[in-house]
């Protein structure tokens, strides 16, 4: 093996290396989005409660949920909410 074979490995091993940490690096701002979203829904649903407004289970049920531009699930808004 001569010295440019031994550096051509290398130089593969560091490009596949790059690129696994793009595909990490993407996969851990696609987690850190979809926890993002689940905790401001929680607190927006919280906030909801505090000023009197409740989910009513017949009108969740109603309403199919739908998907925000990331395809996550979006629970429908109650009558009381979309209002």
């Amino acid at each position: 093996m001569t010295m440019y074979e031994g550096s051509s490995d290398l130089h593969k091993r560091v490009e596949r290396y790059e690129a696994a940490l793009d595909e990490m690096r993407a996969a851990q701002q696609e987690i850190k989005n979809i926890l993002h979203d689940q905790v401001l829904y929680d607190r927006w649903q919280q906030l909801g409660a505090d000023l009197g407004f409740v989910v009513a289970a017949t009108a969740a049920t109603a309403h199919p949920q739908s998907a925000d531009m990331n395809g996550h699930s979006v629970p429908a808004l109650t009558e009381s909410w979309a209002g």
